[in-house]
């Protein structure tokens, strides 16, 4: 019982001396090093060094790096070229008032379906002037960019997520076509999406930390809140006299970054490579900056992303070692076969949810849940499509609720909203989603046994 409890202490430790201090990489420094602790015990320095080489050997860790280095170079070239501020003059002409910039990051979210991190450091980069002119807080930006990103990586099974997930299907023996059939199931998904359109047009009411973010800004206070004593994990500033280009110069690359992605298997680090070529070649061939220009402007962008990089090689560390202490098998120890069949999508749902939010792992997640659910599943006769939609679900919701998730980082990095504030933001209307969520899993349960 009590090596159960010394399992969660260092997810205890990271919540709360994140909440207590809101420092995020201090924290996440905290509890990986205190997991490490009781994982080797007298052998702690060992583990450090073991943990260290471990996770610079994941590819999971790798593909992270790549991404960050990756987009905060696209980030900084976007801003530096002018395509920014080009975009954003277009976007005031036709996105004015308090719903039409809202609406149009959501658009915008839809047609960047293929990765996360792509989705919400475009929404948010492009959009938080737009927001601000026309009195919008920062908060519903960040909590509606960084709630449809990772809705649409679960919907549409071209995605960076999906293609990973139907990967991991493979090895039970299933494909596309029953993840494609998952989808109808994927009911926490779907309602988040919907939900983030109905707030934007004002059909759903607002409530909780937004309502109170619109209250400040229509009684003359700033659209963005910067709370005393948090500090921003990125932030990527560019120059105050940059003058408009082409609004080309930042639809042309993120076309080209998602065929690129689309053509070369879902490879999103190809897409990437061949977005970064694009913008060379539109760059300096329209002089908008020299070749030397373009390189320092992108070693800064993905210089900016290196706190951000540390504190997730940690989170990654976390991960790894609840792993090896029996975090998650803890969890579903009370998934076995004498488990009523139609509670299964329901159960899976907030175990997965839970497991995610307490490890920030979506990939991880996969990798983990795929061969405990499915055989369960099969077990029991329960049809698969219902418990892949609600792994998925589970991992869609942890993840978007999870305050040291990369996902989370990436939207403050592009809102400078502080990670804890947008999770604050976001938690009622995601608290909604997951009763909605729950309670349909259970009447699927109930109708298909």
């Amino acid at each position: 019982m009590f090596s159960n409890i010394l399992v969660f202490l260092p997810i205890i430790v990271l919540v709360v001396t994140a909440l207590l201090t809101k420092k995020m990489a201090e924290s996440m420094i905290a509890a990986a090093l205190l997991a490490i602790l009781i994982c080797y015990k007298e052998h702690f320095l060992t583990g450090i060094v073991e943990s260290f080489y471990n996770t610079l050997a994941d590819s999971s860790y790798q593909f992270a790096l790549l991404m960050l280095i990756g987009f905060g170079g696209m980030i900084k070239l976007f801003q530096e070229s002018g395509a920014l501020v080009s975009f954003a003059d277009w976007a005031a002409k036709h996105a004015s008032g308090k719903k039409k910039p809202l609406v149009l990051g959501w658009l915008i979210s839809l047609a960047l379906f293929v990765d996360d991190y792509l989705n919400v450091l475009t929404v948010t980069f492009s959009l938080r002037d737009i927001s601000d002119r026309n009195g919008i807080p920062r908060e519903h930006l960040a909590f509606q960019a960084n709630a449809v990103a990772s809705c649409l990586c679960v919907l549409v099974p071209v995605s960076s997520w999906s293609a990973f997930m139907i990967g991991m299907l493979a090895t039970q023996d299933l494909g596309f076509e029953n993840y494609a059939k998952a989808i109808p199931y994927m009911f926490y998904a779907i309602i988040t999406v919907i939900m983030c359109f109905l707030i934007a047009v004002g059909v759903i009411p607002k409530f909780g930390t937004l309502k109170n973010s619109y209250e400040r800004v229509e009684a003359g206070g700033p659209t963005l809140l910067v709370e005393e004593g948090s500090k921003s994990i990125v932030t990527i500033e560019s120059s105050d006299d940059i003058a408009a280009s082409s609004i080309f110069n930042i639809i042309i690359p993120i076309a080209v970054l998602v065929a690129g992605v689309m053509i070369f298997d879902h490879d999103l680090i190809m897409g990437i490579v061949i977005a970064l070529i694009s913008q060379f070649l539109l760059y300096t061939l329209q002089k908008v900056m020299t070749v030397g220009e373009f390189f320092d402007n992108f070693f800064e962008g993905a210089k900016s992303m290196c706190t951000l990089a540390i504190v997730i090689f940690f989170g990654f560390i976390l991960n790894s070692i609840n792993r090896e202490l029996g975090f998650f098998d803890i969890l579903v120890s009370g998934i076995n076969q004498s488990v009523p069949s139609w509670m299964l999508p329901a159960m899976t749902f907030i175990i997965v949810g839970f497991a995610t939010f307490a490890t920030a792992g979506c990939l991880i997640m996969q990798l983990i849940s795929i061969p405990i659910f499915i055989p369960v599943a099969v077990a029991l006769g329960f049809p698969v499509e219902p418990i892949i939609a609600a792994i998925m679900c589970g991992i869609n919701m942890g993840y978007g609720c999870c305050f040291y998730s990369d996902s989370v980082f990436m939207t403050a990095a592009g809102t400078e909203v502080s990670n804890i504030r947008i999770i604050r933001t976001t938690l009622p209307y995601c608290i909604s989603a997951i009763v909605l969520t729950i309670v349909a899993f259970l009447i699927v349960g109930i109708i298909i046994i």
